[in-house]
Formats: C-alpha cells, structure tokens, sequence
C-alpha cells in the first residue's frame, strides 16, 4: 500500500491549494481516505475524510466551510482543496488511508497507512 502526496507550496492568506493523493498497491474501494496536518511543535491532528466507496465527507471544525475533500476512484487518488487558507493552516499534510470496516478516521491512531508529508505554508 503506497499513498503519494503532492501539491503543497507557500501562498498567502486567503489564497488557495489543492492537494492531491495517489492510492496503489491495492484496491481502495473499501478504504477511507483522509487527511491529516502537523505544524511544528504540535500533535498531528485531523484534517478531513471520505470513504471511497461513497457517503458523506467530515471535518475538522477548524477547516469546515473552507477546506473540501474529494475523490477520483477512476483515478484512485483523493484531493484537498483548501481554500481562504489562513497562517494556521500552515503545517506538513499527510494523506491516510483506513479499511473502512476497521471504523472511521479520526485520530491519528485509527489510521492504517500513511503517507509522505506536503508542505503548505500560509504567510500573513
């Protein structure tokens, strides 16, 4: 199981990014995919999750309303789209992954695999 992370970058607040996340090694459908952040000094923490086979997105109350996330299952890969980005947002994002039969994602230790971290960073 591979997840690879792209996108990240340095915009200004209020500007936005889309993260993307490429899914192999096996078949996702059953999988719930996900996002998570990590600003220096601080715990990782949950950012966003859908499950692959359908059903409603969630979030973290900090990026409701602003960040969106969805999926390509044709493509297997899931995205960010993160917009009004505000200096906090700034931190490395892991994309995740979960059999969704073990449960949702939530916290980082519901998450199955991980993958490499994108930098975002938001200057003010």
């Amino acid at each position: 199981v591979q997840l690879q992370a792209s996108g990240g970058g340095l915009v200004q607040a209020g500007g936005s990014l889309r993260l993307s996340c490429a899914a192999s090694g096996r078949t996702f459908r059953s999988y719930t995919m996900g996002w998570f952040r990590q600003a220096p000094g601080k715990q990782r923490e949950f950012v966003a999750a859908i499950r692959w086979s359908g059903g409603m997105p969630y979030y973290a109350d900090s990026v409701k309303g602003r960040f969106t996330i969805s999926r390509d299952n044709a493509k297997n890969t899931v995205y960010l789209q993160m917009n009004s980005l505000k200096p906090e947002d700034t931190a490395i994002y892991y994309c995740a992954a979960q059999n969704a039969v073990l449960g949702p994602i939530s916290g980082p230790d519901t998450v199955g695999y991980w993958g490499q971290g994108t930098q975002v960073t938001v200057s003010s």
